[in-house]
Order: structure tokens, then sequence, then C-alpha cells
């Protein structure tokens, strides 16, 4: 893509009450987002969602500015750059109708494998959760899957590791920037997860940690991914958003069952007895609800 279409996308995505889906409407409408700019005005309020605020910020050239030296830094550091629009942009995650404008990656990412299984679960989670994480992954690996979570504490990183143990692709999906790991523990994990799967995200550089900025990512999260499996969650929590997210999306949902009254296993039950999810035990089931095992091993198409 030409640089001056890459800055006139960011420039969009950093327009302020402009959200992914009033900017993929305009650029359906428009057909790029070089033309968005130069459009007339009674143009743009021919677009439902392009009221007067939208437009008094639509030709500040702060934005652009700012969209030039994002784009410089992007490029310095390694990180890549998709627009819906593009066909590297991933394939399941375009048909998320509140999915990123334009998706920021860094690694070695092969998003033409076809069999993507989103992980999230219990910051604090329990022995026996990281156990079953870490035994179904190895019991997935001779399937060769790309391992998708949120890069944090508890279920999240033991899914990172076990992938990483059985040389599967993995993905940590941020709520920040990718000019910088948070939380910083897991800073060592950097080079070996770039090297065998990689970061994304679609925020920009310093950027901060607000409880909402969680919202898009977990949005991220449960668009890659043809399913979402839940391990361990509370009544309240981001897993359960994801795991919302994936059936709004019309994907598979998947949750362990856990014991009546156990405070960690309440948002697990609830999905299963809403009928949201498939109670799953052991990667078996996985196997058999996304008909994997009917494919033949390592079969990345």
């Amino acid at each position: 893509m030409r640089e001056a279409e890459l800055i006139a996308l960011l420039r969009l995505q950093r327009l302020p009450r402009v959200n992914s889906i009033l900017a993929k409407k305009l650029l359906h409408y428009f057909g790029s987002a070089q033309a968005i700019f130069n459009a007339k005005k009674s143009d743009l309020l021919r677009i439902p969602g392009c009221e007067h605020r939208f437009l008094s910020v639509w030709d500040d050239r702060k934005y652009l500015e700012q969209a030039k030296t994002e784009l410089a830094f992007m490029r310095n550091r390694g990180i890549h750059l998709s627009s819906f629009l593009e066909e590297d942009y991933p394939a399941l995650l375009k048909q998320s109708v509140d999915g990123p404008l334009v998706l920021f990656r860094k690694g070695k990412i092969n998003f033409k494998n076809r069999r993507f299984l989103s992980i999230v679960g219990a910051r604090r989670a329990s022995l026996r959760g990281i156990h079953f994480v870490t035994e179904l992954i190895a019991n997935l690996a001779p399937w060769n899957p790309v391992i998708v979570s949120g890069f944090s504490y508890g279920i999240s990183i033991a899914a990172h590791q076990a992938a990483l143990m059985h040389n599967l692709q993995t993905i940590g999906c941020l709520a920040h920037g990718l000019d910088r790991i948070y939380p910083k523990a897991f800073a060592s994990y950097r080079s070996k997860i770039e090297e065998n799967g990689g970061f994304v995200s679609d925020f920009w550089r310093e950027s901060k940690n607000y409880r909402t900025d969680y919202l898009r990512r977990n949005c991220i999260i449960a668009g890659l991914s043809e399913a979402t499996l839940v391990v361990e969650s509370e009544e309240k929590s981001g897993a359960l958003v994801t795991a919302d997210m994936a059936f709004s999306y019309d994907r598979e949902v998947f949750s362990v069952p856990g014991r009546p009254g156990d405070r960690m296993s309440v948002g697990c039950n609830y999905l299963i007895k809403s009928q949201k999810a498939q109670a799953v035990t052991c990667a078996a089931d996985i196997l058999y609800f996304l008909n994997w095992e009917a494919k033949d091993k390592k079969d990345k198409i």
C-alpha cells in the first residue's frame, strides 16, 4: 500500500468520535482513506454518523502530522500495518463488524493457518487450570493450531508458554501499542513469541492501559479465531466478555465446567447453562466440535 494511503488510514483512525464501524463505512463509500479527506463536506454528510461534530475535526491537520510521525516510528520498529480492506488482514477478524480499521502486528504470524484457537481465563488461575491448559495444548499440538490469548497473568500466559513449548505459533493481543510490553514481568517472552508468532494491537505507541482498552483487545482475541475457550472465570470477568463477543460473531465458544459453588467456575458454568458455550473437558472435545479430527495432523490449510 502506498505511503500516502497508510498515512490517511492512520489519520482516520486517530480522529476523535470515529469508531471502527464508522471508519469502515466511510472507506466502503469513498473507496480509500485519501478519498475521504479529499471529499466535500456535503458528501460526507450523506454518510450516517458523519455529524457536524465529526466534520469539526475531519480537516484538522494536527491528526495528519501525528499519523506521519506514527508511521515513521512503526517502520523503524518493524511494525506492519494492515487495513481491513487488504488481503493480509486476518480473514476471520475481517468478518467481525467491530474489528479494528487497521491492525498492527510484529513478528512472524501466519494468518493463512485456518486453525486459530483463543484461550482466555482467570488472571489468578489455579494450578488445576494451568495444568489443564498445558495438557490441552500438548494434545492439540499435532494439529498445529495458532494459540491466541491476551498476554496477561494466569490462564493467558500459560497458554502462550504451552504453545512455545510445543513449537506452535502463538499471538499475544495487547491493550496498548507495540512499542512496549506489559506486564513487564513477561518481557523475556517477547523475542520468543515474535520468532514463532507475534503480537497484534490497534493501539498507537505510548497509549495508556485504560479499562476500556481491554474491550478493544478482547474484540481482537475473539475475532481472530474460529473458537474461544474459557478456562476458569468468576461471575464477572474479561474472559466472559470475550466469550460473549465470540458468541456474537457466531463463533464456537467452549467452556471448562467446574464444581458447583467454586468461585473460579461460576463464569464457565454460566456459559454452559445459558447455552452460549459447549462444555469441554479434553482436547478430543475441541477436535470433535471443530472437526479437526477428520483432517490430517499438521495440515496448515
